[in-house]
C-alpha cells in the first residue's frame, strides 16, 4: 500500500498544479481583483492628501508621514521590502536632489515593496507612482489628491490584488516592485536616482507600467468611461497588445492615444517617472487622467475624486500586470526610445 499510495499522491499533487488558472476568467484573478475596491481607495487617499501631510513636498515632514502611512500597509498586507534592502526605503541625499535649480532640499526617500516570483523571480514588473507634490504655498496646502495621491493609492492596491492571488497559491510567476519615487514635480528626480542607483539590474525589468493621475477627468471627457495610455508601443510591440487585451477583457474603458506621440506639444511621454526606464530601454505605459481645473491647484482635494473612475484604472493597471507577470515569454523590446 505505501509504494502505492505515494506515486498516487504524486499525481494529485501535479493535477492539482496543472490546474491553476492564471487567465482573466480563473476565480483567483476575479477575487484578486475586487480587493481593488473604491472603500479601500477612498480611505488611503483621505489620510494621504490630508492637510496633515502638508502637500508632501519633496523631503519635508509631510512627505515622511505620508511615507510611513504606506509602509505600515505594505506591513499590514504581509508584502515586505526587496530582500536586498535592509528597509522600504531607498535614500537619496539631499546632494542628488539639489543638481541645479539653486535648490536647498533635504534628503528624501523612494519608498519600494517586493513580491518575488514564483518561478522567474529574477525577471521584474515595475508598477510606480510618486508620492511627493508641491506642498504648501503662503500658509496653503496643495494637497494633490489626484497629482498624484491617486497613483500612490492605486499602487498599494494593485499590490494588495497580487497578495490577495499570493495568499490564494498564484502568486505572479514574475517578481513585481512596487516602486513610490519621490522629487517628480522637481523633475523626476526620484526616478532618476533609482534608474542610476537600481536595486535591480535595469535589464531584468520587463516593463514600467507608471500611475501618474488617474482619479479625475478633463474638460474633453468628463462623463466618458477612459483614460489616457501613453508609451505603451514606443518600445515594445507586445505591450499595447497586453493592455488592449486586458481592458477588452476585464475594464472595458475606452483607451486615448491623443498624447501618445514623442512629438505631441504637451511632451506628456517625457513628464512623469516612466521616462527615466524608457531611456534605459524598459518598455513602459503611462496612464493618465488628463490636465484638469485643479491641476496643481490648492483645489486638487480628495473630495473631488472619482473613486469609481479610479479602481476602475486602477484594476486596468492590475490586469496589464497581471498579464506580465504570468505569461510564458518576456514581452519583446524591438523599438528604440524616441
Amino acid at each position: 500500500m505505501k509504494n502505492l499510495f505515494l506515486p498516487l499522491f504524486s499525481v494529485v499533487m501535479l493535477s492539482s498544479c496543472a490546474s491553476v488558472n492564471y487567465s482573466y476568467d480563473g476565480k483567483v484573478f476575479k477575487q484578486s481583483l475586487e480587493t481593488i475596491s473604491q472603500q479601500d481607495l477612498k480611505k488611503n487617499l483621505y489620510v494621504i492628501a490630508s492637510d496633515e501631510m502638508g502637500g508632501r513636498d519633496t523631503g519635508s515632514p509631510g512627505q515622511k508621514k505620508a511615507g510611513e502611512y504606506m509602509i505600515k500597509q505594505y506591513m499590514e498586507m504581509g508584502i515586505s521590502h526587496p530582500d536586498k534592502m535592509s528597509s522600504y526605503y531607498q535614500k537619496i541625499p539631499a546632494a542628488s536632489l539639489n543638481t541645479g535649480r539653486g535648490r536647498d532640499l533635504p534628503d528624501s526617500e523612494n519608498i519600494l515593496a517586493f513580491i518575488k516570483g514564483t518561478e522567474k523571480h529574477e525577471e521584474i514588473i515595475v508598477v510606480s507612482a510618486h508620492y511627493d507634490h508641491v506642498g504648501t504655498k503662503n500658509g496653503v496646502v496643495f494637497n494633490g489628491a489626484d497629482d498624484d495621491g491617486s497613483g500612490t493609492v492605486a499602487v498599494m492596491q494593485i499590490a494588495k490584488a497580487f497578495q490577495n492571488a499570493k495568499k490564494s497559491g498564484h502568486g505572479p510567476k514574475r517578481s513585481i516592485l512596487f516602486l513610490h519615487v519621490t522629487g517628480e514635480e522637481l523633475g523626476l528626480l526620484g526616478s532618476k536616482y533609482y534608474a542610476e542607483n537600481p536595486i535591480f539590474p535595469m535589464a531584468n525589468i520587463i516593463a514600467d507600467l507608471n500611475i501618474d493621475m488617474i482619479g479625475r477627468c478633463d474638460s474633453e471627457n468628463c462623463g466618458k468611461n477612459y483614460v489616457y495610455v501613453i508609451g505603451s508601443e514606443m518600445l515594445s510591440s507586445d505591450l499595447k497588445k497586453i493592455n488592449v487585451e486586458a481592458n477588452n477583457k476585464v475594464t472595458q474603458m475606452e483607451l486615448n492615444y491623443k498624447y501618445d506621440d514623442p512629438n505631441d506639444p504637451q511632451k506628456l511621454y517625457y513628464r512623469s517617472d516612466h521616462y527615466n526606464f524608457a531611456k534605459n530601454g524598459v518598455p513602459v505605459a503611462f496612464f493618465f487622467d488628463g490636465i484638469h481645473e485643479d491641476y496643481h491647484k490648492p483645489t486638487d482635494d480628495a473630495d473631488k475624486i472619482d473613486y469609481e473612475a479610479l479602481q476602475k484604472r486602477a484594476q486596468l493597471v492590475f490586469a496589464t500586470a497581471w498579464e506580465l507577470a504570468n505569461r510564458k515569454d518576456r514581452i519583446v523590446v524591438d523599438k528604440k526610445n524616441q
